[in-house]
């Protein structure tokens, strides 16, 4: 029963892993007040490994401290983070599976109640409303792109196997991508060649600093969903310029935390009608991309997650809130049963994280 296409080994850069499935990555809530990967976040990873997952993207980890979003985010952003993440990385490779880091940075979504610093932001007009943020200066930009390739040289040095750099849903990069929260007027805002200068940069600092034959991914919209926003035709045009930049693979997501229902978290996916709601926009990409594809978004179903590798819409399939029901999906379909993911898509599993306690 494990001879579908994604149960066959696919490689991103210089990654093997042993099948098409990806765990995109989430918040769990559950790192240490100070950023630090506890015992609880180690054992998730070795519960999704064991389960079969092909690769892991962890949770967002903040690479600064003003970028620090949510309760029980964890943090890459000192070298002191790097023996918790060093048990994460092993963990996961003790039960067969492989894990990259993705580095995030909350931008003009930062949590400024708790880290008690403005949060940073592509220009001081556009976004949100209300918040307390911090035209980025050029020195911003510049010290943001350093501490980007500086996490990421952490994460090596942890054991992962590679990163990935969280350009998507309305935080800081996903920001600048954006002309709604984006309204600089020089070499960073206006085309969408400026305004993804900044992810160009982090990925050359990225390179820099783990060397050509690591792996880079990076995440971001297919659209924001959001009057105004990155529209899928930019969305595109920056695919491409990343792809050209040396990034290893592209995940494909959408919408932002301030998208209402066309946020990237949808409820009640009922129907496979539901499912892989940014399937039309993957298939464009995948047909100009040169780079692998990962989809995430509403995959609930087995015969909708093997259709899209199969019709070649993308190369892996990613799931997050069905592995945090079932960490041994994976598994419990190789072994036949294909019974669509239990997952309710209620979003319930998000409130403990919001209550300090985790999943």
């Amino acid at each position: 029963m494990s001879d579908s296409v994604l149960f066959h080994p696919a490689s991103i850069g210089s990654l093997n892993i042993r099948n098409r499935f990806v765990r995109s990555a989430t918040w769990e809530g559950l790192a240490a007040p100070d950023g630090g990967c506890t015992e609880e976040l180690v054992r998730l990873m070795g519960e999704l490994a064991a389960g079969g997952v092909g690769l892991i993207i962890s949770s967002h980890a903040y690479v600064r401290p003003e970028g620090f979003s949510l309760r029980g985010q964890l943090g890459v952003d000192r070298d002191e983070c790097i023996p918790g993440l060093a048990r994460m990385a092993q963990t996961v490779h003790d039960n067969g599976g492989r894990i990259v880091l993705q580095l995030a940075h909350g931008g003009v979504l930062a949590a400024t109640q708790l880290t008690g610093l403005p949060a940073f932001a592509p220009s001081q007009e556009g976004g949100p409303e209300k918040t307390r943020r911090r035209e980025m200066s050029q020195a911003d930009i510049e010290d943001t792109v350093r501490a980007y390739g500086e996490a990421a040289q952490r994460a090596r040095r942890a054991g992962f196997d590679g990163v990935q750099v969280h350009a998507a849903h309305g935080y800081l990069l996903s920001q600048f991508l954006s002309p709604w929260f984006n309204r600089r007027a020089d070499p960073y805002g206006g085309s969408i060649e400026n305004r993804a200068r900044i992810i160009l940069e982090i990925l050359s600092s990225v390179r820099s600093a783990v060397g050509g034959g690591y792996p880079v991914l990076v995440k971001m919209n297919s659209e924001d969903f959001l009057e105004g926003g990155l529209t899928r035709e930019d969305s595109l045009q920056a695919a491409l310029l990343i792809a050209a930049a040396g990034a290893d693979a592209i995940e494909l997501s959408g919408g932002t935390l301030l998208s209402g229902r066309l946020s990237p978290s949808r409820a009640k996916i009922d129907t496979v009608d539901q499912e892989a709601y940014f399937r039309d926009a993957a298939r464009t990409v995948k047909a100009n991309l040169s780079i692998p594809l990962i989809l995430v978004g509403g995959i609930r179903s087995f015969d909708v997650a093997e259709g899209l590798v199969r019709e070649g819409v993308a190369d892996f399939v990613s799931l997050s809130r069905p592995f945090i029901r079932e960490p041994g999906l994976v598994s419990r379909w190789k072994r036949g049963d294909r019974r669509r993911a239990t997952c309710l898509s209620d979003n319930r599993c998000f409130r403990p994280a919001m209550r300090g306690t985790g999943f």
